[in-house]
């Protein structure tokens, strides 16, 4: 009797699950962190998915973002220099985490021959601007 209970149990359970249908799914873009990936948002927040293309040469200016943002590489380097003066390149397949403030002043170059595509997730305050363009720190004008 016990046999037939825990059978029961289990086929019940498997009739209720039901394949999907109807749907398909794309990976615009793939990228591995570097380590452990951290986001915090809070309050109300727009999320905000966009591509992003820098072509050769090409800049983002000065600037912060309100909130967090996460960023795949698709293809080129994206070259960053940070509020510290500090560079990271970062190539196709990989992804990073920008933080929000204006202390994580940065400015995003395209150093190579072929353009720079990104995939960028924002997390920022609803209502709020993707970016706030800003000053260079001290350090970048020495």
């Amino acid at each position: 009797m016990t046999g037939c209970a825990a059978a029961l149990a289990f086929g019940s359970t498997a009739a209720a699950a039901t394949p999907g249908s109807g749907v398909t799914g794309t990976v615009l873009a793939k990228g591995t962190s570097a380590g452990t990936l951290k986001v915090k948002a809070e309050g109300r927040t727009d999320v905000i998915v966009r591509t992003i293309t820098i072509e050769p040469g090409g800049s983002t200016g000065w600037h912060y973002h309100p909130g967090p943002l996460i960023a795949v590489v698709k293809s080129g380097t994206l070259t960053r220099t940070l509020h510290d003066c500090s560079v990271e390149a970062t190539p196709a397949g990989t992804s990073f985490i920008e933080p929000s403030g204006s202390h994580h002043v940065h400015i995003g170059r395209n150093l190579g021959t072929e353009p720079v595509e990104l995939y960028v997730t924002y997390l920022v305050p609803e209502g709020s601007p993707l970016s706030v363009d800003a000053d260079a720190p001290e350090c970048a004008e020495e």
